[in-house]
This record gives C-alpha cells, structure tokens and sequence, in this order.
C-alpha cells in the first residue's frame, strides 16, 4: 500500500483553518495574514508536503509543463535540441516532458494523448519519419492547445496556435553541391532518405537543383534512397562502388550515413578525398573527429530549440496587439572540412 501523501485537508486539520485558507496561503494570496501564511509555511516543510500538479493543472486547465514529442534521442542533433529546450523552458519557469516516437506514427499519437491528458501549456513537435497523414493533430488544433514543430513539420496544418521553426535544408544541401562542384567533382552521388519527410525532399531538391544550375547532368545511378542511417550509408557505397564509373563524390542527407560511407572507401583502400569525396548534413559532433574530418552543415540545433520555446511562449501569453508569430526559416551554415578539400590532398 503506497505511502499516505499529506495533503491540503490534512494541514487544515492541524491548524484548524479552512482548507482554502491553506491553499491560498500556498499560493501567495495577498489577502491571507502574514501570521497564518508562515505557519502554514513551517507545517508545509515540516510535512513535505509537495502540491498534485496534476489536481493544479485541473483547476488551471493547463500545467507549468511543456511537452516534446520528436523521433529519437540519438546522435547528436535531436539531444541538442531538447537540452537546449529545456535551458530555455527552465528560464521561463517551466518544465519539459519528453516523448520519443521513435519514428513510429502510432507512438507519436499516443505521446500526443498522454500530453494533452496530462494538461501540458504546449507541445513541441518534430515528426516521426514514418508519419504521413497528420490527423492526429486536429485534436490539439480543435482544442486550441499551442503547438510549435521544429525541424520536421507538418505541410498545410496551420492555425492561429500554431507555429513551426525548421532549417531551409534546400539551401543547406545547395551550398554543399555547390562547393563540391567548384572543387572540381562532377559525378556527385546523393544518399537520400523518404521523399515523404520535408527535411529529405528539400535537401534532395537542393542538390538537383545546384546541378541544374552549375550544368551538370542528374544521372538516376548515383542516387540512393533509404532511411539515411550508417548502415544506408554502407550499402549506398557499396552499390556505388559496383559502377562501371563510380562518383568521385558523396553527398549524404546526413552525417551518419556519411560515416558508413567513410568506413567502406577505408575498407576498399580508397583514400578521401583524392577518390572519392564525403560530405554530410547535420554537424553531428563524431564529424569533426574522423580522419578527415568531415564537411557537413550546422543545422543550428540549439538555436532551433531556443526559438522553438519562445515562439511557444508567444502563443503561450499572445499579445491582443500583434498578430500570431511567423515560422521561423534558419540559414544553416556549410563547414567545410578536409574531407572535401581536393587541396587536403
């Protein structure tokens, strides 16, 4: 049998005053007596008592609490982001429960219930990779509950309490090409992931867009599509290197398929990036340690987390003044790194 909580009554009961007198006392009325708030004070820490957030957050119609639903907490981008959340939530006087989906659309559903049950302000949204149809957010739009996406968002769901703040990953992915392109490659591969997922589609666009636009050919054997992990990245290189005429260039949609690619070229005794350059996308923090360290692009992770709480908070407190607030597009930055370089050579 669980342990007996104290509780607002009990506190009552042993000061002889009504329990609104304590709860109010609790809660800094000013029209409750300094006398009677510091009793209730000492008895409080005496008891431990520790106020249900969850009865709080019924009288309230919301909790102090701001939830995240995103796809995984590995690697290096999504942790960022979070901690980065949390940091500014913190500031704000909130606290931040955290949902992995784990790319599963089912989960990220049920993430989306158990935080609207639990009476959160808000909630912070990146998409699970699998997700396509985006009902299960009329629930919380129907409601009115706040809601931001950062980095993954969700096309055409917009609404007065809704905001986004993600990456233009076309112009990351151009930048990319491009300087692979001025270097001096041009059979450049492109490990893609599911077209359906915006980050993907927008950074598969940028690199066909920089061939366009620099004269080169798309040619259909040097793209390959899969859930960009490491282990796409292995295969992706492998298929390559089964080419009568294999890239002399890799562009990945990000840094971890880039790395599978590093180890099978390590493998085969080909060197980078005289054979075959490498460059990827998101920064993770492994790219800077590899030998060559490799080119990637900043997605501005904890920039993103920060905007993504006070566009949150904006929709929180909404001035009747100003309009709702704009998603917001970051610039990401391209890092080049000897991976790239023909001058590392």
């Amino acid at each position: 049998m669980p342990p007996h909580r104290t509780s607002i009554a009990d506190m009552a009961r042993a000061l002889n005053l009504a329990p609104s007198t304590v709860s109010r006392a609790l809660s800094h009325y000013p029209d409750v007596r300094e006398t009677t708030r510091q009793r209730v004070k000492l008895l409080a820490q005496e008891l431990h008592y520790q106020p249900n957030q969850t009865a709080v957050a019924l009288r309230k119609g919301h909790s102090n609490t701001l939830g995240v639903v995103l796809p995984h907490l590995t690697g290096s981008f999504f942790p960022e982001v979070v901690d980065s959340i949390i940091e500014a939530a913190n500031k704000a006087g909130y606290n931040v429960l955290v949902c992995p989906s784990r790319e599963d659309t089912r989960q990220e559903k049920q993430n989306l219930e158990l935080l609207a049950n639990a009476q959160v302000a808000g909630v912070l949204v990146s998409l699970a990779s699998s997700t396509q149809d985006f009902s299960h957010f009329e629930p919380l739009r129907a409601a009115k509950l706040p809601l931001v996406f950062f980095d993954r968002a969700a096309p055409g769901l917009t609404g007065n309490h809704i905001s986004s703040v993600v990456l233009d990953d076309y112009a990351g992915a151009y930048a990319v090409v491009a300087h692979l392109l001025a270097e001096g490659y041009q059979r450049i591969a492109h490990f893609s992931g599911p077209q359906h997922v915006g980050i993907y589609q927008q950074r598969h666009q940028g690199y066909l867009q920089a061939l366009r636009d620099h004269g080169q050919p798309y040619r259909e054997e040097l793209l390959y599509r899969a859930e960009p992990d490491q282990q796409a990245g292995t295969l992706g290189m492998q298929q390559m290197l089964r080419l009568s005429l294999p890239p002399d260039a890799v562009f990945s949609s990000n840094d971890s398929a880039t790395a599978g690619a590093m180890l099978v070229l390590k493998q085969c005794g080909l060197r980078i990036p005289d054979d075959v350059a490498l460059a990827g996308f998101s920064n993770a923090t492994f790219t800077q340690l590899t030998e060559p360290p490799l080119t990637t692009v900043d997605q501005c992770s904890r920039q993103m987390g920060q905007l993504a709480v006070q566009l949150l908070l904006t929709l929180l407190h909404p001035s009747p003044s100003l309009p709702p607030p704009s998603p917001v597009l970051l610039t990401p930055q391209l890092l080049v790194r000897a991976s790239s370089r023909r001058a590392a050579a």
